[in-house]
């Protein structure tokens, strides 16, 4: 099975520009609409719900909000965001 060209397309154009997303100038946000999306919606999911299925149908529930309680949460997510994976 090969992969449909709009994959083989996001693939190069992540890969000829991986040394700008090696920098963390994309943020989670871009990062899923320029490739998480794409990537996804070239599978067939209905990622924007085009279909208007009904919550429980959907192919994509996006994630609520984060709320935040006390001030040791707020440090370690501030010490989270800032780690560099490598």
């Amino acid at each position: 099975m090969t992969a449909p060209p709009s994959i083989i397309q996001l693939i190069d154009h992540f890969h000829s520009s991986i040394d700008l997303y090696r920098a963390g100038s994309l943020n989670e946000t871009q990062t899923r609409i320029e490739f998480i999306d794409p990537f996804f919606a070239a599978l067939g999911w209905d990622i924007r719900n085009e279909q208007q299925a009904s919550d429980i149908y959907k192919d994509v529930v996006h994630e609520d909000s984060l709320k935040i309680s006390d001030a040791n949460s707020v440090i370690l997510l501030s010490l989270l965001n800032n780690y560099q994976f490598d």
